[in-house]
């Protein structure tokens, strides 16, 4: 026999599941493009200060022979 108010109850947990599924991935794409917009802020301000810190000689001297 079909119980009605078993399934009325099974589909309503499912539908809050996927409404928490659903919040929790949108968080996480939330979390995600702002990140990607703060390197790219970055990006452009600090790449001459990271090369500079990971080979600070490189093009200091310059040796020329004639």
């Amino acid at each position: 026999m079909l119980d009605i108010a078993a399934m009325s109850t099974v589909l309503n947990q499912n539908k809050v599941h996927e409404q928490a599924s659903l919040a929790v991935m949108k968080m996480a794409m939330d979390v995600a493009v702002n990140q990607s917009d703060l390197l790219m802020s970055l990006e452009g301000v600090n790449a001459k200060a990271m090369e500079t810190s990971v080979q600070p000689f490189l093009g200091a001297n310059l040796d020329i022979q004639a």
